[in-house]
Order: structure tokens, then C-alpha cells, then sequence
């Protein structure tokens, strides 16, 4: 590994939140020649997705939430993340007074996590037990649990425990609310953080040609280098590949540790006039759900947004799209924008498992029916922890990706654990550890879905073992047509 020095020559290729947390962190760490290369130009678009942006990190909501089960670690992260989300929030806030502001990015709406059949499952009861260890079950409201009911009322939170009245509809309600849990505007909290990232010196190259990274080789001396869209080549110390679903087309090596997947994401535009539906989804009185996470079901959603947005996702199944890559069958995005070939819609599966979700848990927004839907694409590692090491045998190159679907809630802390692995420190610390270069079938935590996922503790390959005869390839599926888009 390189042996970085303040002025070291320092290209990351990516602006998402892999890449501009870990370009802000290293300008707070001192080093002052540090370059964003990306393809898009998300400084113009303020990563907004209805501008033309195509990532995961352009979106327009990621569930901010602390449920690890086991994972410990990634559950004190979270939390550390959160108290700098309120940082960012007042920061924000203090800009807007000023007229520079880009709108309230964390929400505390609360998490409930909904169970789809009449019992918590295990990950939840292992989550409960490591709140109480970290002293704050406190915040945590089991919805059948007298005890719990009342804390929630005195706390003012009874009124997010049952928004789809499925005690009163069906019976029984089985739940958990995390009070300390709820959403961030995605694409306005990238722009902030590029924002603090340009303030402290660092560089962007934004642009479909200057910013677009065709190869990463070696040069004489063993420096790495970049080469772009023009044609130009530049020389670095260290090159840190942050390109979420893009990483694996540049860096072929990751193979056997990532792959590009998609989830399934779908809107309902609630009018402005519909003032019952408009007041129930808000986020003052709406909390973010996810509904039978590990009982087959995996659907997420967040309250509506400033425009009536209302997101969900599915997450049952991720799908692929394998392509020709410098002679490898790779898994790549297949986006509404940026790419070749263009997708907006998504498999009829997914839609359906989200139509469900509807019409279960939202019977009086089915006459609204779907506004819109995408596939949202990121990078799964093999076992749903991050990649951010070296690559072996390529001197001065570093990945930093493997999101998994519940990257973003770490990103204003992200980048400080990332420069310490940069530093050769990776050893020492515990990220550091879980985070290295692995081999198939090694265990190092994580977790699975779209910013909401499930704990990767069983060591799985996550799918990267079925290759393109696998069931989830994109090109096998059916796909949702607008005509489906209403219910019946």
C-alpha cells in the first residue's frame, strides 16, 4: 500500500456517498490535493434523480435507522452517524437564515418494523437485547406491550405505532417502533456534503466526458493512472474507486466480492388536495415502515415528501444485468439516464410485492394507483459488509463501495473510518477489520436492502455465486408495464 503524505496526488472516482464522504474526511485530515472524478454532473443537478442523475446515492429518501441485530458494530456507527446528521441539520438550517440553505436533510419520524405474520421474528428479539445492552431500549416500542404503549404515549409517539390501524383491520399487530430512527433527504444531503467537501479544498470534475474514468492502469513508476472520456491520463498516488454500481466495470478484480444489483422502487403521488391523505403521510405523522423484513415480503417505505411523493421499495429479490466488460461477463447498471440501454420500469414481480404492501397496509390509496417506478442500482459485497482495501496487486488503487443497500446513513461519518484504512491503519481499528479484502464465503457482517436491509450474519455469498444463469438476471423477467401500474 502507498504511503500517502499531506500532498500526495489523491483521485477518487465517484461523487456518491462512498466518494464525497471519504473526499471531505480526507481534507479535514490535511491532505490537500484530493480530485472528484464523476461522470455526472451532480454539482449542476444538485443529485436530484427528476435532473437526469442515475445512482443510488440520487435519491430522494434513505431510512436512517439503528436495528443491526448482532451487529454492534454497525449499530454504534449508525448511532454516531446520527448525531452528526443533527449537526448537518442545524448547519443547514443556519445557511438557509443566511439564503445559501438546501432544506432540512434528517427527520426524526420514527422506524416501525412491521412484522407481516402474528410474531417477532428473531432478528428483531436479538435487536431489542442489544438496545437494552447499549442502554437505549427505552426508545424502542414493542406495539403489543402494555408497558411500551404507555412510554410511546408519554413520549408522544402512540400515534405512529399502528398508521395502518391493522389491529383494528385484522386483529393483531406486531411491531416494533424506533423512536430514535427516520429518513434523510437523499440528493439534498449529497449536495451539502459536496458543499462542505468544496469548502474544504477539495476538487471536482463533473462531466460526462472529463469526469467519465474509461481505465485505471499502472504507469512506469508504479503510480496508478486514471485515464478519461477525452483522453487525457492523470497521474496519482492513490486512487480510490467509490463508483457504487459502476465499481466492478473499473475495478474487475472486486468480482468475486461485488456485484451490481438493483432494488425495485415505485411512488404513489398523493395530491395537495386530498388534505386526509395529505396530513396522515406527512412526516410529522407518518413514520418509515418496513413491513415482513425476513418473511418473504421486504417492503419498505417513507412518508410522503414537500411535493406528495410517497416512495416504496422491494427488496425481496435483487436483480442483475450482466454485460460485456473488457472480456467478463459483469453485472452493470441499466439506468433511465446515464446508460446505453435505458430502463424506468421495473420486473412485474416487484411491482405486484409493492401493489400488496398497498393494498394490505393502504387500502385508500389504491384508486391513486403507481405514479412512477425505477431501479435504483448499488454494489452487494458477498456478505453485505462494506469493501474498502486495497486491491491486490494493483499499487496505489483502493476500493470503497459494497453499500448493500444501507450505505447512506453513514455518510457524514463514513469517510473517517475510510481515511484511516487509507493511512494503512485498517488493521487497528474495527472497521478497518470488518471492512477488508475478503475471500467467498468469509464472514464479516453487513446487512441487505435498499438504505433498510437485513443482517448478512450467516456468511451467504449473497448471490454472487449464480453468475448470469442465476433466476435474478434482469433480462429474464417481465416486466411492469405502465397498464399495470393500476390496482384491480
Amino acid at each position: 500500500m502507498p504511503q500517502i503524505t499531506p500532498t500526495s496526488k489523491i483521485v477518487i472516482v465517484g461523487s456518491g456517498v462512498f466518494g464525497i464522504s471519504t473526499a471531505l474526511w480526507l481534507a479535514r485530515a490535511g491532505y490537500t490535493d484530493v480530485s472528484v472524478l464523476d461522470m455526472q454532473d451532480t454539482a449542476a443537478a444538485g443529485y436530484d434523480p427528476l435532473s437526469g442523475i442515475d445512482s443510488a446515492s440520487a435519491d430522494l429518501n434513505k431510512i436512517v435507522r439503528f436495528s443491526y441485530g448482532a451487529e454492534i458494530e454497525y449499530q454504534r456507527l449508525a448511532t454516531e452517524a446520527a448525531g452528526l446528521w443533527g449537526e448537518w441539520n442545524r448547519e443547514v438550517e443556519g445557511a438557509e437564515e443566511g439564503g445559501g440553505g438546501e432544506g432540512r436533510l434528517w427527520w426524526n419520524t420514527g422506524f416501525l418494523r412491521m412484522s407481516a405474520s402474528g410474531e417477532l421474528g428473531a432478528f428483531e428479539i436479538e435487536t431489542l437485547r442489544n438496545m437494552e445492552k447499549e442502554g437505549i431500549r427505552e426508545f424502542q416500542f414493542v406495539c403489543d406491550d402494555d408497558a411500551d404503549i404507555a412510554r410511546a404515549k408519554e413520549r408522544g409517539w402512540a400515534h405512529k405505532l399502528d398508521p395502518c390501524r391493522r389491529q383494528e383491520r385484522f386483529g393483531s399487530h406486531k411491531a416494533v417502533l424506533d423512536s430514535t430512527a427516520g429518513f434523510v433527504y437523499a440528493y439534498k444531503s449529497c449536495a451539502w456534503a459536496q458543499h462542505l467537501a468544496r469548502r474544504e479544498g477539495v476538487k471536482m470534475v463533473l462531466d460526462p466526458v472529463r469526469g467519465k474514468v474509461v481505465d485505471i492502469a499502472s504507469g512506469g513508476d508504479g503510480r496508478p493512472v486514471v485515464a478519461t472520456a477525452d483522453g487525457q491520463e492523470h497521474v496519482a498516488d492513490l486512487v480510490v474507486v467509490a463508483g457504487g454500481g459502476w465499481t466492478p466495470s473499473l475495478i474487475p478484480e472486486v468480482q468475486d466480492l461485488l456485484e451490481t444489483t438493483a432494488g425495485s422502487v415505485a411512488t404513489v403521488q398523493i395530491p395537495r388536495d386530498r388534505a386526509d391523505l395529505w396530513e396522515r403521510f406527512a412526516p410529522e405523522n407518518h413514520p418509515v415502515i418496513s413491513w415482513g423484513s425476513r418473511e418473504g415480503k421486504e417492503v419498505y417505505s417513507l412518508p410522503r415528501d414537500e411535493n406528495g411523493v410517497f416512495k416504496i421499495g422491494w427488496r425481496k429479490t435483487k436483480w442483475t444485468n450482466f454485460q460485456d466488460v473488457r472480456g467478463n461477463r459483469i453485472s452493470v447498471p441499466k439506468t433511465a439516464h446515464v446508460t446505453e440501454e435505458k430502463e424506468t420500469r421495473i420486473p412485474l414481480e416487484a411491482l405486484n410485492g409493492i401493489k400488496e404492501y398497498i393494498a394490505l397496509n393502504f387500502p385508500e390509496l389504491t384508486p391513486l394507483g403507481i405514479s412512477s417506478t425505477r431501479l435504483c442500482w448499488y454494489t452487494d459485497s458477498i456478505d453485505n459488509s462494506f469493501v474498502v482495501d486495497f486491491v491486490p496487486g494493483r499499487p496505489g488503487v483502493a476500493v470503497c463501495s459494497g453499500g448493500s443497500g444501507y450505505g447512506f446513513k453513514f455518510l457524514p461519518v463514513l469517510g473517517r473510518e475510510v481515511v484511516k484504512i487509507l493511512e494503512g491503519k485498517g488493521a487497528e481499528t474495527v472497521y478497518g477489520r470488518m471492512w477488508r479484502w475478503r475471500g467467498g464465503g468469509e464472514d464479516a457482517g453487513g446487512e441487505d436492502g435498499d438504505g433498510d436491509g437485513e443482517s448478512g450474519i450467516d456468511g451467504r455469498r449473497n448471490g454472487l455465486e449464480e453468475g448470469e444463469q442465476g433466476p435474478r438476471v434482469l433480462a429474464k423477467q417481465k416486466m411492469a408495464e405502465v397498464e399495470d401500474w393500476k390496482f384491480t
